[in-house]
């Protein structure tokens, strides 16, 4: 059977505008849900730290990518590193991350539309939106990579308007005045608040999945990696700024808090609060585009590799992974119209996040100790940046487990399944398959032992 391959079209601005527009949906939604358990300052503490893990993280991780430049990504690094099982389980951890991701933000794209056309179902918005981007992904990666690279262009103008019209009415005595919240919980409640800062920075590593489509991925794609991780930290620290500054901390959490934010001061049915929603809902849309198309280069991977089913590698006369696109697209429109808030969805989310990111530094040093002479393009500037991106990434798997999986539930046909429940169902029901199926067809399809 000939070799699949991806064609080599992309280059530093679609590195840079991918990994920006799979996060950029974290600027709009999302990371506020950290705001009811640590208050406006242990959100912004909660934020700096993730802000760290993630810096660390990408510059090592930019290592490993132009190393080993394959779509497979963290599956790549740790089947050479480890072994076979754990090149599976990092591909595992990133169908969850990029998974669930997708439908998260279908959700508060609902949200947002409903908020502008209030006559328009936030349920049927979600689903008709995810089907629509499900099939923009069906185009060439030339026309794919186009639109992420406009969706997220309009985005950060989005955000830039958000800035401006807000910064006159900020008010940052809310991240002092203890009466008013600014830290609730305490340690704990930091602890909380870190899976919903990571949704800040989720999925930016995802633009290493098409390094196989890069023209010079041993230039682009650290160039790109680290103008997008600049773009993003520059973000955050003005979104949480200004949305507590206007108020935004206070109340419920909603999938639409910059437009709720700014209703306080310009009402919702002004030419701000409502251009905001509306390229606000581009940010939404780069970060589903950008996600369902490192989710289909992901299953396309792992199944060419022969973890997966082989049919999910065919390549149509584009090049275009169809079924890989299709199968997990069909999975996450279910996701998103069982769902009524994105929470939950985000905490498993974070959770394969997480599990990638410490599978990957243990790979990186592990290599470096093996492997000494593997060419290196790019090098991370210390050997000490991966330990902390591994030891932050322990302590943040720990917040989730600990702080976050017992407080939500995932719903799915109606029915409320605590997510204490879905994670290990899903983690195991992978072991199974891989001890069944996957070993056996990683074998054929490699020839070697996976020991």
């Amino acid at each position: 059977m000939p070799e699949q391959t991806l064609h080599r079209s992309l280059r530093t601005v679609h590195i840079w505008s991918l990994a920006v527009g799979m996060v950029i949906s974290g600027q709009y939604f999302g990371w506020n849900y950290g705001f009811p358990v640590a208050g406006p300052l242990g959100m912004l503490i909660a934020a700096a730290i993730v802000t760290v893990f993630y810096a660390c993280f990408i510059f090592s991780y930019a290592e490993l990518s132009t190393s080993i430049p394959a779509a497979d990504g963290p599956s790549a690094y740790c089947r050479r590193a480890l072994s076979p099982f754990f090149g599976f389980l990092a591909g595992v951890a990133v169908l969850l991350e990029f998974g669930f991701a997708p439908p998260a933000i279908a959700v508060a794209t609902g949200a947002y539309v409903h908020a502008l056309a209030p006559a328009v179902p936030a349920g049927a918005a979600s689903i008709a939106v995810f089907v629509v981007f499900i099939g923009v992904n069906l185009l060439a990666v030339e026309g794919a990579a186009l639109v992420e690279l406009v969706a997220t262009l309009l985005a950060l103008a989005g955000l830039a308007l958000y800035y401006g019209a807000a910064l006159p009415h900020v008010d940052l005595s809310v991240f002092a005045a203890a009466d008013g919240g600014a830290w609730l919980g305490g340690t704990s409640g930091i602890l909380a608040a870190i899976p919903f800062a990571i949704w800040l920075y989720l999925g930016v590593e995802g633009a290493a999945m098409t390094a196989e489509e890069v023209r010079d991925p041993r230039r682009d794609i650290p160039r790109g990696f680290i103008a997008a991780i600049l773009t993003l930290a520059t973000c955050t620290v003005l979104t949480l700024l200004i949305t507590a500054g206007l108020g935004g901390a206070a109340g419920e959490a909603a999938d639409n808090p910059l437009p709720a934010a700014l209703a306080g001061v310009y009402g919702g049915t002004s030419w701000v609060t409502r251009g905001v929603t509306l390229i606000g809902l581009c940010g939404l849309i780069a970060s589903l585009h950008g996600i369902i198309f490192g989710l289909s280069r992901q299953t396309f991977a792992l199944a060419r590799a022969g973890y997966l089913p082989n049919s999910l590698a065919h390549l149509s006369s584009r090049g275009v992974p169809v079924w890989a696109v299709l199968l997990p697209g069909l999975l996450g429109v279910i996701c998103a119209g069982s769902a009524d808030f994105a929470d939950a969805l985000i905490v498993l989310s974070v959770c394969g996040a997480i599990l990638m990111a410490c599978l990957s530094m243990i790979a990186l040093l592990v290599l470096r100790r093996r492997e000494p002479d593997l060419p290196r393009p790019y090098r991370a500037p210390s050997l000490a940046l991966p330990w902390i991106a591994l030891l932050l990434g322990l302590f943040a798997l720990y917040c989730v487990l600990t702080e976050s999986l017992g407080r939500a539930a995932l719903p799915i046909f109606g029915v409320s399944v605590p997510l204490t429940l879905v994670l290990p169902g899903l983690l195991g029901l992978a072991g199974l398959y891989y001890l069944l199926l996957g070993r056996r067809r990683f074998v054929e399809r490699q020839g070697v032992d996976p020991g």
